[in-house]
């Protein structure tokens, strides 16, 4: 169907080119000038990989879909590139050029010009051959510092900037509801204010690059039972409005993310993808969300093949795009041929189309796409001879120095100390055992959405593209005058207890065990993390247990180090280890980092995201529990926790004194400020992250028993002080009220200044006075902090 409608234009160019009218009015002119088949194409990506010599991308084969045929599809437009630099290993100047030259054929191919967005993941770091691995977002969440991780995403904004690519695949938004799940590596930590507040820092560094940023994963995808992939979830109403969503809704209105990922679950019988109330009504009318909604993975058909909830293709289609779906990822499927079929029957109005075209269509447009002096070169390229391949050979650097020196800092700044008897720092060891599956291998700093893991391991005759020291290598630089003998005792998850026997052996002959245990990154089982990589219970995997405890029992000391993409149950190391070191998949900074730890050289400052379990089949569990969700007399199992969320060990100590109320009182829609003083008591400058939680005593639905509303990072010289002063608005203590809405209630309330969640150190009662308050989206999200010189 052709739309006949008047096009104002000049001589030179038309409307929908030139910069110099309104957005809005370009983009309807544009519409009213394609035919329903352009319509279609701006709607769906096409999978491909870049080409190893520059030449023009090719279509990615999938076992999920069928061959795509670009001769075919380009004549009509496109929407999207899916991964060009994040589908095989590529030279980044030549995917540059690549992309470069699939983008000309892409704008001459269409009677309009218009070129394609190109995506990438970039969850810890650009996924593209030769970039920076960064570390994983749980380790962002342990760093308890948005700044660090806003400077970090700013960086890997502008290396995919510089190659021509436009909008990133991250943050994960969904708070961990069981560690159990194998994306925990993808999240940010169990409580909505760090993932709400880590996550929008993120998108604020994307953003200020250039890069559309997108959200993932819109909503409940984190809280299937049973920590299963993709399996049912069980969500009520309030779980969902005060534990899902509020991230998702401070990274729109403070982080400014323009665009959003559908999650594959349903939320009681209704997929994401097909919620016209979540898309629509809640996410656009609502929160005034202006951006694109971007479909997971084959997303879209699975409302027909997983979900059942559409006959063909077509139904599915319409589904989607009528619930708020705009762009289908990550090839075209359901909006090619089925939604063409549907629309020219009469079962998915054209309208719906459009709706969905015109947000596309202006966010090309603030990306530059339709501007008449738009060029597919991009600027890595800025004076560079195009025509000689070869040439461009090895000319963009995707692990900078910066890079890596930014990736170190997060590295530290994110390694967490569980537990010290005081034998760290280590003082000069002649002797260092270095034991465990991870103990010489590099890529275990490495999670499953960085390129070596997620594409590299398919291509085993191409070098990782980036250097990985390995613990072994680390430890050697750092104690460069020790004897450290290494010992795999066992591996990851093989079971094998052959090696425990000469492990023990090493053990005994040094004055310290340094035991490197924990995960292997993949992906669908190819892993013991990452996604489709759930575990059936939260013991370490394979026999690193049996090798732990033998190592325990050999009279040396014992300094657990854990590089995982969870937590896992410790057993009688919890008591029994000299010292635990836990990191999060930390990147290519994170050996050294671990090393500078267990030296000293640096202090300790992380602190947890995620609790660690004491057992291993206490789960799901959250320091976010009801009281129904503590330790009882009524049942056998205890959730509590070896080390709470929030928990972190330094190499000082801290004294926190003098808490202080400028008011006892205040209306609902009023404000508390408290203020203490936090002084260094120790011979060592440290980090202390000051964390405020509230406690509800008494409210109209049940609440967890605390919640963190704030949180700050205190660096001090040995006796040092600071007066630390926080402003808490009463919209902090809003919830979810019995009939849907969010309310503030009068009554009395505990804030909880504290180390962790199970270490309160100060606390001190207020009261919320005047009637019940409504506190709608307009809410104020933060408890200020002031730190007084």
């Amino acid at each position: 169907m052709t739309a006949n409608v008047a096009v104002e234009t000049t001589p030179e160019i038309p409307l929908w080119n030139d910069p110099s009218h309104p957005v809005s009015a370009r983009v309807d002119a544009l519409i009213g000038a394609m035919t329903l088949q352009e319509k279609i194409a701006q709607l769906y990506g096409v999978w491909v990989g870049a080409s190893a010599n520059g030449g023009e991308v090719a279509p990615h084969q999938h076992d999920m879909e069928e061959a795509v045929d670009l001769d075919a599809l380009l004549p009509s437009g496109l929407g999207q590139l899916t991964r060009p630099f994040g589908t095989a290993p590529v030279d980044p100047a030549l995917g540059a050029l690549s992309l470069l030259r699939t983008q000309t054929r892409i704008t001459s191919a269409n009677r309009f010009g218009i070129p394609a967005v190109a995506h990438e993941e970039c969850l810890a770091g650009f996924a593209a051959w030769g970039a920076t691995a960064y570390p994983v977002p749980l380790s962002w969440g342990a760093t308890f510092d948005p700044d660090v991780i806003r400077r970090m995403a700013a960086a890997i904004g502008r290396d995919m900037r510089a190659v021509g690519v436009h909008q990133g695949l991250a943050p994960v938004l969904d708070v961990v509801r069981d560690l159990r799940w194998g994306r925990v590596e993808e999240t940010i930590g169990e409580d909505p204010y760090l993932v709400g507040t880590i996550g929008t820092a993120y998108v604020q560094g994307l953003e200020s690059a250039g890069i559309v940023a997108t959200l993932k994963h819109f909503v409940g995808y984190s809280a299937s039972r049973a920590g299963r992939n993709l399996a049912p979830t069980s969500v009520g109403p309030r779980e969902r409005a005060d534990v899902l969503l509020p991230p998702f809704e401070m990274a729109i209105r403070e982080g400014g993310a323009r665009s959003v990922m559908h999650a594959y679950t349903d939320i009681d019988g209704i997929p994401s993808a097909a919620d016209e109330k979540l898309l629509t009504g809640l996410l656009r009318d609502t929160w005034g969300f202006d951006g694109t909604v971007v479909a997971d993975y084959f997303g879209i058909a699975f409302l027909k093949t997983l979900h059942g909830i559409a006959g063909d293709f077509a139904d599915a289609a319409g589904a989607a795009l009528t619930a708020g779906v705009d762009i289908e990822l990550p090839t075209v499927k359901t909006f090619g041929a089925p939604l063409a079929d549907a629309v020219a029957e009469g079962r998915v109005p054209e309208s719906l189309i459009d709706r969905a075209l015109r947000r596309v269509l202006t966010q090309k447009a603030d990306l530059g796409l339709l501007d008449p002096d738009w060029s597919p070169v991009p600027p890595a390229f800025a004076g560079a001879d195009l025509d000689d391949p070869d040439a461009l050979r090895g000319t963009i650097d995707l692990d900078s120095p910066a890079n890596r020196e930014l990736a170190r800092e997060i590295a530290e700044k994110a390694v967490v100390l569980l537990a010290n008897d005081g034998t760290l720092p280590l003082a000069a060891p002649r002797r260092i055992a270095l034991v465990g599956p991870n103990a010489a291998e590099g890529t275990a700093v490495l999670g499953c959405y960085s390129f070596p893991q997620h594409v590299g391991v398919q291509h085993p005759e191409i070098p990782v593209g980036i250097e990985l020291p390995s613990l072994a290598e680390s430890l050697a630089a750092e104690f460069p005058d020790a004897e450290i003998t290494v010992a795999r005792g066992t591996g990851v998850d093989d079971g094998d207890l052959s090696g425990i026997a000469k492990a023990v052996d090493t053990a005994r002959d040094a004055d310290i065990v340094v035991v490197a245990l924990g995960d292997r990154a993949g992906l669908f089982g190819r892993g013991t993390s990452g996604e489709g990589c759930d575990a059936e219970s939260l013991a370490l995997p394979g026999a690193q247990q049996e090798l732990l405890n033998a190592l325990l029992d050999s009279g040396t000391p014992v300094v657990t180090v854990l590089l995982a993409g969870r937590p896992y149950a410790l057993g009688r190391a919890v008591e029994d280890s000299a010292a635990i070191v836990q990191s999060f998949f930390p990147g290519v900074g994170g050996t050294r980092a671990i090393a500078g730890v267990l030296s000293g050289r640096t202090a300790p400052s992380g602190r947890l995201p995620v609790s660690v379990p004491r057992g291993p089949g206490s789960q799901p569990a959250t320091y976010l529990g009801a009281r129904l969700a503590q330790a009882s007399e009524v049942s056998n199992i205890d959730p509590t926790p070896a080390f709470g969320f929030g928990h972190g060990l330094t190499y000082t100590t801290f004294a926190w004194s003098d808490l202080t109320l400028d008011t006892e009182q205040a209306p609902t829609d009023g404000e508390f400020t408290a203020s203490l003083t936090v002084r260094n008591t120790g011979e060592r400058s440290g980090t202390e992250v000051v964390q405020l939680y509230l406690h509800d005593p008494v409210a109209s639905v049940v609440q967890p028993v605390q919640r963190l509303v704030g949180y700050t990072r205190l660096e001090l010289a040995p006796g040092e002080e600071r007066r630390v002063r926080v402003t808490v608005p009463a919209d902090l203590a809003s919830f979810t009220g019995r009939d849907g809405r969010r309310i503030v209630e009068p009554g009395e309330l505990e804030l909880r200044l504290s180390a962790s969640s199970t270490d309160a150190r100060l606390t001190t009662r207020v009261t919320l006075t005047g009637p019940v308050r409504e506190a709608d989206h307009t809410r104020r999200f933060h408890a200020e902090f002031t730190v007084e010189d």
